[in-house]
């Protein structure tokens, strides 16, 4: 049985909230909060980047896998602020994890999708037989520009799942993607702060690509995309991810459970993934669960998974996406600007 065999999250403990962020630019909270859907979000501090974020979630997902981390074989992080240049993170998580030398490790980085890139990279080599569990993850500092829209949802955090056929507390029905050459976002070499195409990011861009994505899996399982349980979309705020299960007929309240962008914000490679281990946190045997994610540039990747009977036992051995949203500390803007480097 091919599927999740361990799971586990990190979101750091600084929020800011859109108040605080708008009453900084003279803007109208009230009305950026209705328009977003978005109430806070997640900070990371001072001495917390992709690589710490990385290292928290995967240790996590190893406790929820109770393997040794030696039998890790491939080791894919995700993410659009890697701490260097050139240096592979994968490299430092496998080390700060103890996952010895027989590994092979890259970064990815396919904007906020790198890590479900990196999920069907381990689902090939473990299918094929080329090693018995890898592990992908999904993490970000994502940054804004000061005062541009990004600011009020541009979050921190990430998630890991280790893969393998045993003991699996969520089984892979499939996965299929939908790719295009389409610019709504984008970072020049040097550039500190993306830039994007404002109103563009959305018809032509996240939601031709989610809801085709979630077309295809539909296509391929012989279902209708409300058949599901649980549906989780990547969530650059709340209303686009509403908005494309309006579109595709999908219940609202059957992605509640992983809307989790409204407590902390846009995590980047780590969003779609920390709504994804919400869900599990929750769900129940035999229920199943849509995810799709979406990276600009664009592609999204779409994956249907069954919960097995080992979720009720195993999710008890990690700590839940819900402890970390409650596990906050309330931050001024000029610390913020101080934490993620926006006053030099």
């Amino acid at each position: 049985m091919l599927g999740i065999v361990g799971y586990g999250c990190y979101i750091p403990k600084y929020r800011i909230t859109v108040e605080e962020i708008a009453s900084v630019w003279g803007a109208d909270a009230r009305k950026i909060k209705l328009g977003l859907l978005v109430e806070e979000k997640a900070v990371a501090g001072e001495d917390e980047d992709t690589a710490t974020i990385a290292v928290e979630a995967a240790k996590n997902a190893l406790k929820m896998a109770k393997i040794n981390p030696s039998e890790i074989e491939a080791i894919y992080v995700g993410s659009e602020s890697h701490p260097y240049a050139v240096k592979p993170t994968a490299t430092i998580i496998g080390e700060a994890i103890g996952a010895g030398n027989s590994y092979t490790a890259a970064d990815l980085e396919f904007a906020c999708k790198a890590g479900t890139a990196g999920m069907q990279a381990c689902f090939g080599l473990v299918e094929a037989g080329f090693i018995k569990y890898g592990l992908a993850i999904g993490a970000d500092t994502a940054q804004g520009k000061p005062g541009d829209a990004l600011e009020y949802t541009a979050a921190s955090g990430g998630a890991a799942f280790v893969i393998g056929k045993n003991k699996v507390v969520a089984e892979l029905l499939a996965t299929c993607s939908f790719s295009s050459d389409t610019p709504d976002f984008w970072r020049r070499p040097f550039e500190k702060y993306p830039s994007h195409g404002s109103r563009f990011t959305g018809e032509p861009a996240y939601f031709k690509h989610v809801v085709s994505a979630a077309k295809m899996l539909c296509e391929k399982l012989s279902c209708k995309a409300n058949d599901f349980d649980h549906v989780v979309f990547h969530m650059p705020n709340g209303k686009f991810p509403l908005r494309a299960a309006k579109i595709l007929g999908i219940a609202k309240e059957k992605l509640e459970a992983g809307l989790v962008v409204r407590e902390i914000g846009n995590t980047y490679s780590g969003s779609s993934l920390i709504g994804f281990c919400s869900v599990l946190d929750k769900a129940k045997p035999g229920e199943k669960i849509m995810l799709i994610s979406y990276g600009s540039g664009a592609g999204s990747d779409a994956f249907a998974f069954e919960v097995t009977e080992l979720i009720e036992e195993k999710r008890k051995l990690a700590p839940s996406v819900e402890e970390y949203i409650q596990r906050k500390e309330y931050i001024s803007y000029t610390r913020y600007a101080k934490m993620r480097g926006k006053i030099e």
